[in-house]
């Protein structure tokens, strides 16, 4: 009897420091670090000082079009932690492209901007500037004359797209795709489809496909390689390229979940760029760099707007 009563002891012992050890994972788990966490102690942060992880903010703007030691004259700080003019001037223009006061100074709201999870696709492209407001002219048929107004959609540099006689597209997922995600991304596409010219339609044969949408993880071959969770979510290519990756590190999700970043609405987002759409100056617009978790969100006038300026349809 006694050897029965140890023997549950002993049991009941090993669940309990299994637990304690499941607890700690947790905890390790919870308490990493993002990789965003070195920004915060750069706020107030402004040309002439010198603080640590100003390097790592660097990399940042450079990932995403904003500073371009290599094309510049001056490279003496390229790879250290002084804040310099080229810096400065970066800063600005992230400011202006995200409707943050453009001082050139790392304030709270900057840095908060800068640590949304957002597309991995540049804002600014050899030098142009995706994102800057554009001033267009129409023709007024009621008075004759010209107006203008200003859009807020952008194209890629050279504005690529779909060739005018092809306007059926087929889109495929790549081996070891997620099932929770196919369903999202087909509806994505039917919402595309709905606002333009487009019939997309799904096939098994990803080699032949004019689109092919998978997961990846870290440096998966196409020159642009993911970060893990908390910075760049997806990123897809210009046409006709047609390649669209989720980043796999990230906790994804069907619809609005905390915590987790919905597929169809970063679905949305990528297609746009498939198709030609650059980045959005409009928060509402589904083409706005920064898309926040537990959300959802569908087409807006300026992205609709966008692709039919686009293809002039």
């Amino acid at each position: 009897m006694a050897s029965k009563y140890f023997s549950l002891f002993s049991m009941a012992f090993l669940v309990l420091l299994s637990l304690l050890f499941a607890h700690s994972i947790l905890a390790v788990d919870t308490e990493k670090k993002s990789p965003v966490e070195f920004m915060k102690h750069l706020q107030g942060c402004h040309k002439g000082e010198k603080v640590r992880d100003l390097l790592q903010l660097k990399k940042y703007l450079e990932k995403f079009g904003y500073l371009d030691y290599k094309n510049a004259k001056n490279l003496t700080h390229e790879n250290d932690d002084y804040f310099d003019e080229l810096l400065e001037s970066a800063i600005k223009t992230y400011q202006l492209n995200f409707h943050v006061q453009s001082s050139g100074v790392l304030d709270s709201k900057t840095l908060s901007e800068m640590a949304k999870p957002r597309c991995g696709v540049a804002d600014i492209v050899n030098g142009i500037n995706w994102m800057k407001s554009r001033e267009k002219s129409h023709y007024n048929h009621g008075s004759g004359r010209p107006f203008h107004t200003v859009s807020h959609y952008t194209f890629f540099p050279g504005s690529p797209r779909w060739p005018a006689g092809q306007t059926f597209l087929t889109y495929a997922f790549l081996p070891g795709t997620r099932s929770d995600a196919l369903e999202p991304v087909a509806r994505a596409f039917q919402t595309w489809q709905a606002n333009t010219h487009f019939r997309f339609t799904r096939v098994q044969d990803f080699r032949n496909a004019n689109i092919n949408i998978g997961f990846a993880s870290g440096d998966h071959g196409d020159g642009y390689p993911f970060d893990g969770p908390g910075r760049t979510l997806a990123h897809a290519f210009s046409p006709t390229d047609g390649r669209f990756h989720y980043d796999a590190a990230e906790p994804w999700a069907v619809g609005a979940v905390r915590g987790s970043f919905d597929l169809e609405t970063v679905a949305l987002h990528e297609i746009g760029h498939l198709l030609g759409l650059g980045h959005s100056q409009v928060q509402g617009a589904i083409m706005w760099p920064n898309i926040p978790a537990g959300t959802t969100k569908g087409l807006h006038r300026d992205d609709i707007e966008g692709i039919r300026a686009l293809y002039k349809v």
